[in-house]
């Protein structure tokens, strides 16, 4: 690899925000590891880089599985020697009323959303720690900083990453590691179609089949103006290659609307906003 390129390691690349950062870092010189679940579904990010001569490898990582993780690290730095910035990217939504959850449902998204992070950012860390300097992206959301009807799971998986990237920022900065927070709105990808329905909130009978249907459709309107997925890789891309980033990015006027509504309204008139969308 050249003198001085930066290795960037992503999860989640074989679709949507993943692939789009994934392709924006190497087009900007990053030697990238773009990681994938499954190679299988690898095709579209291959075809993107070899058409281009990009510095992207493929490499096979489940973030639920602890030697997968191991496994690619150990990868990334046999060959490369370093890796500069870390993007935690995978994850997926859950919907569905609370009480319609079944606790192993929740359990294989924190799975995913959670302890996937952890994993591949436990893996990292001591080789960021050794050379003295790094960056961590996570991937949150708008959904890191407010709730909603019909998303208790994935909203309170995202405020748990909230919590845990704003406590890693005052143990790592005597290492020269940054932790960045990405908080995006609704992003043109195939996020909302790929979101698991629990069980229970998918039979008719139950007491939160109406507010979910009526969340569904509201939804499926706010999806029409979604903001296109270089939206998401630009501010990735802002962040990592600053000399100070921040560690709160929000990604999309629509969280951006949110955000400002959530400061300025009192807690009540928040909630009577947002209980409009199951209504």
């Amino acid at each position: 690899m050249p003198v001085n390129q930066k290795v960037a390691v992503v999860t989640g690349s074989s679709t949507g925000i993943g692939l789009e950062t994934s392709v924006s870092f190497a087009r900007n010189g990053f030697l990238t590891y773009a990681t994938v679940r499954n190679l299988d579904r690898s095709s579209m990010i291959k075809t993107i880089a070899d058409k281009e001569k990009l510095p992207i490898k493929l490499l096979q990582l489940d973030v639920t599985d602890n030697t997968s993780v191991t496994n690619a690290i150990q990868t990334v730095a046999s060959e490369a020697g370093r890796i500069d910035v870390l993007v935690n990217n995978a994850g997926y939504g859950l919907g569905g009323a609370f009480e319609d959850l079944l606790v192993e449902e929740i359990k294989d998204l924190y799975e995913t959303n959670v302890f996937g992070l952890i994993r591949v950012t436990q893996a990292v860390l001591p080789i960021m720690r050794k050379q003295r300097s790094g960056i961590i992206v996570n991937l949150s959301s708008g959904a890191g900083l407010f709730g909603y009807p019909g998303g208790s799971a994935y909203v309170s998986s995202k405020f748990a990453i909230e919590g845990l990237s704003e406590s890693m920022t005052y143990e790592l900065e005597q290492f020269g590691i940054k932790v960045v927070l990405i908080e995006p709105g609704f992003i043109d990808t195939n996020f909302a179609s790929a979101m698991v329905i629990a069980k229970k909130a998918r039979d008719p009978s139950s007491p939160y089949s109406q507010m979910m249907q009526k969340l569904a459709a509201n939804s499926s309107e706010m999806i029409k103006n979604a903001s296109p997925v270089d939206v998401v890789s630009k501010v990735i891309l802002q962040a990592v290659t600053s000399k100070d980033p921040n560690l709160r990015y929000l990604a999309g006027k629509d969280v951006e609307n949110w955000a400002a509504n959530k400061k300025a309204m009192s807690d009540t008139e928040f909630h009577n906003m947002m209980k409009n969308l199951g209504q």
